[in-house]
């Protein structure tokens, strides 16, 4: 037996969607304000929630630099697809966190209100690394939403949902983990979207090449140099703001043209989800901008153990992400900004 299989020998476990959405009922409640990546999971979420439940995009964040409307209270709005590591905030993402859940460290409950299915299952780095979830936030968003409500999944949205965040790069390449968490979010049920998603029956997998081909050529019919069309870039590799342009009031705007390129994608997406693009919904302009530190674990020189990692959380990060079982890419906010 692989060391795969042996992680996944007793992980029968379900998501109990009724008990998640006692404890955190703003994820299907209407009219709420939400600030997402700047990536295309971001964006289906957004096109997802405003759709079915009117909530209103004000803002995006991408680890280095957040926009945010500048009347819109950022404490106030939801964070979707990325985790914010502060008590009061409500966020949702799909990152692992956690490095040993044997020894969780004291100030973890500021994830009370953060959604995040590593946290539900405890898988952590130390042993459940292989085991992270393989999806996207769209993906749990739809099942979430799905136990309240009908969300229709046409088939012309099966290449954008199996492209976001490389999941048709994982469907084939770690299958068991793939097939154990599609078990754990109940995507077999006749009611759960994820079902038309996950066991499409239209596509042979030659065919399903083929429309993956189709859709990243429309997708790079939107691309200039060094700007996928599939997401919107606000800041470069040193955190420098970009794309955008200051206002005599202090506030920001994105340049007409990056705006132009990621509504035309949202509109590809949302003629192909028949998630309907709600242009009110939306807001583009007027933003008040934060910037933040950004760093990478491995780049200090530290090794990633329980100690380090104990520090590494009591200096209050905003959010992070372990992209391996010795890295963390992790995000200070300065003292006394915004969150």
């Amino acid at each position: 037996m692989s060391r795969i299989q042996e992680l996944l020998e007793d992980k029968t476990d379900q998501i109990d969607y009724e008990k998640l959405i006692q404890q955190h009922p703003w994820v299907v409640e209407k009219n709420q304000n939400c600030i997402v990546s700047p990536d295309s999971d971001g964006l289906l979420c957004g096109l997802l929630m405003s759709h079915y439940l009117d909530w209103k995009i004000v803002g995006f964040y991408d680890g280095k630099v957040l926009l945010a409307k500048n009347d819109i209270d950022c404490k106030s709005a939801i964070f979707l697809d990325i985790e914010i590591f502060r008590k009061n905030i409500k966020s949702m993402g799909h990152h692992m966190l956690l490095y040993n859940r044997n020894k969780k460290p004291d100030n973890w409950a500021n994830f009370k209100n953060c959604v995040q299915p590593n946290n539900i299952r405890d898988y952590d780095v130390s042993k459940y690394f292989r085991l992270k979830y393989p999806l996207a936030t769209v993906h749990m968003l739809m099942g979430i939403l799905s136990s309240k409500m009908k969300i229709e999944v046409p088939e012309s949205a099966i290449c954008p949902l199996l492209f976001t965040d490389g999941t048709y790069n994982v469907l084939f390449k770690y299958p068991e983990n793939v097939l154990n968490w599609l078990n754990f979010l109940r995507a077999y049920e006749k009611n759960n979207s994820l079902k038309q998603v996950f066991e499409n029956k239209t596509y042979s997998v030659f065919s399903l090449m083929n429309a993956m081909d189709e859709f990243f050529r429309m997708r790079d019919e939107i691309s200039i140099p060094n700007q996928r069309g599939d997401r919107l870039r606000i800041s470069t590799p040193k955190g420098e703001p970009y794309n955008l342009s200051k206002n005599s009031d202090g506030t920001y705007n994105l340049d007409e043209d990056a705006k132009r390129r990621i509504i035309k994608f949202i509109e590809l997406l949302s003629s192909l989800t028949g998630w309907k693009y709600l242009s009110n919904n939306w807001m583009w302009e007027d933003y008040d901008l934060y910037r933040f530190t950004k760093k990478d674990f491995s780049g200090g020189g530290k090794r990633l153990n329980n100690k380090t990692f104990n520090e590494f959380i009591h200096e209050e990060p905003l959010s992070w992400a372990a992209t391996s079982g010795q890295n963390i890419e992790y995000t200070l906010e300065k003292p006394d900004t915004l969150l």
